[in-house]
């Protein structure tokens, strides 16, 4: 093969990538910008019986609008595209270096594996059906609508995962360090950091008035999506695009077919009463020994 003919191959290989990559970008700008989303259910006695029926034709609907999310980028995205995508194509460039000075640390290793069950098509889809289930139990409008939107959420993440994963075809730190595209592999996107991000997301969101639930998502999914580079599943820029996509689908998936009903049933909870199971937090000052801290007080 000569100079010229390389050279060709080299470019049409690198347009591919970048392809790819405007691709996830977008559906991680979907968090912030709906394209074409499905009407919302209308107010009904049981809003989330909506989302049943209409379970898998949402994820039809969701399916489009992430797909054809590049023909609707506007000046608005680019607050939020031109950062990831300059941070991906670092990353791309730096990941052979960041990969190899992990060193095969069998505790390392292992810690990691059990930390990335987490993030697992398995345990992802248990805890959104566990909500589900538990929602329909206790008729908890909350929770039940939760566990529907997770696992939307989740089965658009995996649609759009596998389809990257089988277009670009990255090899993984354990099989080549370079981590090259287009050679079988299927390294990028992390499907791990999708699950996560997506079913965080959608939690984080729904219960976004209780802290310690959306931190504690937010914090698992970091910890999930570390965990695939730290045990040399991935490298850096897989973690980051798969986490960009869960995050934006999580967002999409909510913000398009949540109930704005319950928002409102929410607040006029806020005004007869504050719940009996969480704690009235309200900061605390000691004049007299200057010391600062917080204070819990449970209604009973």
């Amino acid at each position: 093969m000569n100079s010229t003919l390389a050279l060709a191959c080299l470019t049409s290989k690198w347009h591919r990538v970048a392809l790819f990559i405007l691709i996830a970008c977008s559906s991680g700008a979907l968090a912030q910008t709906p394209t074409n989303p499905s009407p919302r259910p209308q107010a009904s006695p049981s809003p989330t019986q909506a989302l049943e029926r209409r379970f898998f034709k949402n994820i039809l609907q969701d399916q489009r609008a992430i797909w054809t999310s590049p023909l609707h980028i506007d000046s608005d995205d680019s607050k939020w595209l031109v950062p990831l995508g300059l941070s991906t194509t670092a990353l791309l460039f730096t990941d052979q270096y960041t990969a190899a000075a992990l060193h095969s640390d069998r505790t390392r290793l292992n810690v990691s594996r059990d930390v990335s069950y987490l993030g697992s098509a398995y345990a992802t889809g248990a805890i959104s059906g566990a909500f589900y289930l538990v929602g329909r139990a206790k008729n908890d409008a909350r929770a039940r609508e939760t566990g529907i939107l997770a696992a939307q959420a989740l089965l658009n993440g995996v649609s759009v995962g596998q389809a990257l994963k089988f277009g670009t075809q990255r090899t993984r730190p354990h099989q080549d360090i370079q981590g090259e595209f287009f050679e079988g592999g299927k390294s990028f996107p992390s499907g791990h950091a999708i699950n996560s991000w997506a079913l965080a997301t959608v939690i984080a969101s729904e219960y976004k008035h209780r802290p310690f639930v959306r931190f504690g998502a937010f914090g698992l999914a970091t910890l999930v999506s570390a965990s695939r580079f730290t045990g040399r599943n991935h490298f850096l820029s897989d973690v980051l695009i798969g986490s960009a996509i869960g995050y934006g689908i999580g967002r999409y998936v909510y913000r398009t077919h949540h109930d704005p009903n319950l928002e409102r049933h929410h607040d006029n909870m806020s005004t007869h009463g504050h719940s009996k199971l969480l704690p009235l937090i309200s900061p605390a000052y000691e004049r007299s020994s200057r010391s600062y801290g917080i204070k819990l007080a449970w209604k009973l």
